[in-house]
């Protein structure tokens, strides 16, 4: 995916020397969460507008570098690595910079999750399995085995859950029959903690013969 083509440059960094009441103006006219600042051209770190808001206005933004959160991302970097940056870091907006450290533009939050919900994990029809398993055990070559033994297409795998003994794994699949894929895991032994219909009216049947056995040997 080329997020660079998604990178914004129409607001620039303010420089250290800056009156906190700029940016405060600035603030007001704009709907992000944070502003780059820079000093001698060089990124150093971004201000919240909760920050700006507090601070004196006629004072200069050199006098708040505490305040300054340094994140950012390279030009280069994937866009699941942006994603993470802007859920870490809890802003809408994430400075760009190039090889030599210099403020070269933005991405927007809204952009980056347009591309994920683009990606084949979130467009493609499929089933979601949300299987667990001790964090020393699990597999995702076993995991894509399992799927694929069962003619499935996996579309995509992530952690979704970590513990110190247990792993969660949430597993996009290209095939309308999950039944077989949720019996496998289960014959692997993976804990299924997902809910599955074709699953639910087995389990129903299950019980429903169990209580006839039941009532047929009283």
């Amino acid at each position: 995916m080329h997020t660079q083509d998604y990178i914004i440059n129409d607001i620039k960094a303010f420089d250290v020397s800056s009156l906190i009441s700029e940016v405060q103006t600035a603030f007001n006219q704009l709907t992000y969460s944070h502003i780059p600042v820079s000093k001698d051209g060089v990124f150093i770190g971004c201000l919240s507008e909760t920050d700006a808001h507090c601070f004196d206005g006629a004072k200069r933004l050199d006098e708040y570098q505490y305040a300054f959160e340094p994140f950012h991302v390279q030009k280069r970097t994937h866009f699941l690595d942006i994603l993470e940056a802007f859920a870490i870091h809890g802003s809408n907006i994430m400075p760009v910079l190039n090889e030599d450290g210099v403020y070269v533009g933005y991405y927007e939050l809204s952009d980056i999750m347009a591309l994920f919900n683009d990606s084949p994990f979130l467009s493609e029809t499929g089933g979601i399995i949300v299987i667990e398993k001790g964090i020393q055990d699990y597999s995702f070559s076993e995991i894509c085995q399992i799927v694929e033994s069962n003619d499935g297409r996996v579309l995509g795998v992530f952690v979704s859950k970590l513990t110190n003994d247990l792993i969660q794994a949430t597993i996009k699949i290209g095939h309308s029959g999950m039944n077989a894929i949720v019996q496998t895991f289960r014959r692997y032994g993976y804990n299924v903690v997902s809910e599955h219909e074709e699953d639910k009216m087995l389990k129903d049947l299950q019980e429903r013969s169990n209580y006839l056995n039941k009532y047929l040997n009283m």
